[in-house]
């Protein structure tokens, strides 16, 4: 039986569950720190927390992180990696996958989502329901790309980084790291690591 493990009892994680599902992972457990409180996360059991998992690696062909948080996600993927973990990705049958792109390990491709000729994903992202990532994209690690969004061609997005639901980024952008691009925004300049940035053209907002 193909048993796959779930770090992260959260909305998001059921997406990923059910991804799992239709990807042919037959037992799909929740581990998370709300547990023994938590017992269920919708339809999947939740078996244990974090350190449950550590400590029950050997028990699983896979596993995974469904924590929405692109830092935290980041840091409990590293944890992983370094405790022999088997991460693997998600790509649900009804995402588009270019045979020539490549997507790295812990990553999910949800429903709808389409990855084109020779982009380049690294470990750990989420490309959200019908987003687009096209011909020469390069997005680093624990990247999360929302529901609709949409990358055009040779865009460059830098570790934990997030593009928000409906937003846009022109050909040929580059985001830094830990950027987050606003719901609805359209990213059609560079933009440097740490920013905030929304509205059309998108613009930094100045925090703090």
């Amino acid at each position: 039986m193909k048993r796959l493990a779930v770090l992260g009892a959260s909305g998001h994680g059921k997406v990923v569950a059910d991804t799992a599902q239709h990807c042919g992972w037959e037992q799909v457990d929740f581990f998370d720190d709300a547990w023994p409180g938590r017992t269920h996360n919708g339809h999947w059991p939740v078996v244990g927390d974090s350190a449950a998992l550590q400590a029950r690696l050997q028990d699983y062909q896979g596993v995974i992180v469904a924590i929405g948080n692109n830092g935290i996600r980041h840091a409990k993927l590293e944890a992983l990696s370094g405790a022999g973990a088997p991460l693997v990705s998600l790509l649900h049958p009804m995402a588009f996958v270019s045979q020539y792109a490549s997507i790295g390990p812990g990553s999910v491709v949800f429903a709808g989502a389409v990855v084109n000729a020779d982009a380049r994903v690294g470990y750990g992202a989420i490309l959200n329901t019908g987003c687009s990532v096209d011909h020469d994209c390069v997005l680093g690690n624990a990247v999360h790309v929302s529901p609709g969004a949409r990358l055009a061609g040779a865009v460059s997005v830098g570790d934990r980084s997030w593009v928000g639901i409906g937003a846009c980024a022109r050909q040929l952008t580059r985001l830094g790291c830990d950027v987050t691009v606003g719901a609805g925004a359209c990213v059609v300049s560079d933009v440097a690591d740490g920013k905030v940035v929304v509205g059309v053209p998108a613009k930094v907002v100045v925090t703090g």
